[in-house]
């Protein structure tokens, strides 16, 4: 049973002996990132099984599988086993965005449906129905992510997104309200503060979601250039 980490084309193996950490510290030190615990991630065996654990005490980070089958958001204390063959792990430290890559070269879990009968990137994704804007609002944040997948990106601004729609930031800021309330309706965690306030990160939040869970993919980057139809002008 073997694992190995990728990051920004770097490929780094884990040892079965002694965990793996991704931080500012450890074996996969991403940067001097002051937003990013020194060890926030660590990857270990335990019961047979390899382990992501979040050592941190304010980040979380997305996990899934590359399909957008399975996602799990793994907050502070948490750990979850990395049963697929691939594995994304995705998070935010200040304005960067991470994307690191786990395989699993003897995986607990095969998945049983054809993958040319998936249908992700789709207006309809699982229980998730966007409308032309929202889907245009979730791509124009995620733009630089899915453009570079892999690597360290940074999520635009509001504002920078809404200049790039084309669209005010008052109208853009309603959007995101309607998407994230839409999406925190079906479970989706971190796009809501308590109390029902609006989560600070929640920018980042949509963008690790609607990638790692292929609500939006870099085929359908073309529509940000495309002309609006009137739903998506409104």
């Amino acid at each position: 049973m073997g694992i190995q980490v990728e990051f920004c084309g770097d490929w780094f193996p884990v040892d079965d002996e002694e965990p793996f950490v991704i931080g500012r510290e450890g074996p996969l030190e991403l940067d001097d990132n002051p937003y990013l615990h020194r060890r926030f991630l660590t990857i270990a065996q335990s019961g047979g099984l390899w382990w992501v654990s979040n050592v941190g005490t304010r980040l979380t980070a997305t996990v899934a599988d590359p399909d957008g089958n399975t996602q799990a958001w793994l907050s502070p204390g948490a750990r979850l086993p990395l049963v697929y063959a691939r594995t994304t792990l995705m998070f935010t430290a200040g304005p960067t965005t991470y994307e690191v890559l786990v395989a699993n070269d003897d995986p607990a879990y095969f998945p049983t449906r054809p993958e040319d009968e998936m249908e992700v990137g789709e207006t309809t994704v699982g229980p998730v129905n966007l409308t032309p804007s929202q889907r245009l609002l979730v791509l124009s944040l995620a733009e630089p992510v899915l453009a570079g997948r892999g690597s360290t990106t940074s999520i635009p601004t509001s504002a920078e997104a809404a200049n790039r729609l084309g669209w005010t930031l008052t109208r853009f800021n309603r959007k995101l309200d309607n998407v994230c309330d839409k999406l925190a309706r079906y479970g989706v965690r971190g796009l809501r503060g308590g109390q029902g306030k609006l989560a600070v990160n929640r920018r980042a939040r949509l963008v690790e979601h609607a990638v790692a869970s292929r609500l939006v993919t870099p085929d359908e980057l073309a529509l940000l250039d495309a002309p609006q139809d009137a739903e998506a002008a409104e």
